[in-house]
């Protein structure tokens, strides 16, 4: 979160609107009809409910304040517009009082397969998009707790669980194994991946292994989890998350399982 970025945040005016352009509206549009039709049958039940609770515009960038109204009428949550990369303190404070932090810019089309830094379409099509179910809202509430009493190591093994679960995280169904991360669920080629190729390792969600379980944001995961069920996330808001850290700390993290940065093969 402290790197930098080429993108600029987006400023609200004095009534809250978002100035967006004619060109990044399009960008969104086509994102939009681009992922609608990738996720088909691939994301979760309680994904696509959110989609249609939503109701997000197709043709032009959601204003924060309109996904709001809908997000604090069903989980009381609401959606706090950030620059593109902001400091774990405030990401902790933002997400335990119950706002999620979302980039206010969108990515450029030289970059619509992929970016880094979250923008506006991972923020709201990939995570707000679950921020509709109860069980996903309150483990995200208690996350942001949990990240505000945590000590600076203690956030490392903290990003993991979100990272896991969030942002990559998959999950069993009547149907098949199927996404509610928003890091998947927002990149066209990570939705198929993570599904259908033979590469990475999918392995049965248990917090403590997804604690010690290292990561590279820069890549495909090379191991994803999977939740037996939503409300296993409703049973791991109510747990001791510091307390999880701990034991997964004593224990010592997992060997990588992907290649180092400066010995990946060409």
């Amino acid at each position: 979160m402290g790197k930098s970025t080429k993108y600029e945040a987006k400023v609200p005016d004095e009534n809250g609107i978002i100035p967006y352009s004619d060109e990044e509206h399009s960008v969104w549009r086509d994102l939009y009809a681009r992922q609608i039709d990738i996720i088909d049958g691939r994301v979760c039940q309680e994904f696509l409910d959110g989609l249609d609770i939503l109701d997000l515009p197709t043709d032009r960038i959601p204003q924060p304040r309109e996904v709001s109204r809908v997000l604090y009428e069903r989980t009381g949550w609401e959606v706090a517009p950030v620059p593109a990369l902001i400091n774990f303190d405030r990401f902790f404070k933002l997400l335990s009082e119950k706002k999620f932090p979302a980039a206010s810019f969108i990515r450029s089309r030289e970059e619509m397969d992929y970016l880094q830094e979250p923008d506006i379409f991972h923020e709201i099509f990939g995570h707000t998009t679950m921020l509709t179910h109860q069980a996903f809202a309150d483990f995200t509430h208690a996350y942001g707790l949990a990240g505000i009493k945590a000590s600076k190591k203690e956030r490392v093994f903290l990003a993991r669980l979100y990272w896991f679960t969030v942002e990559f995280g998959l999950i069993d169904t009547p149907q098949g194994t199927r996404i509610y991360g928003g890091g998947i669920a927002s990149s066209p080629g990570e939705t198929v991946y993570s599904l259908e190729s033979d590469e990475p390792m999918r392995r049965p969600f248990d917090p403590i292994d997804a604690l010690r379980t290292p990561y590279r944001i820069d890549i495909y995961q090379t191991v994803y989890y999977i939740l037996e069920r939503m409300d296993d996330l409703f049973g791991l808001a109510g747990e001791d998350l510091i307390s999880l850290i701990r034991k997964a700390r004593a224990l010592g993290q997992f060997e990588p399982t992907y290649p180092p940065k400066n010995k990946e093969a060409a």
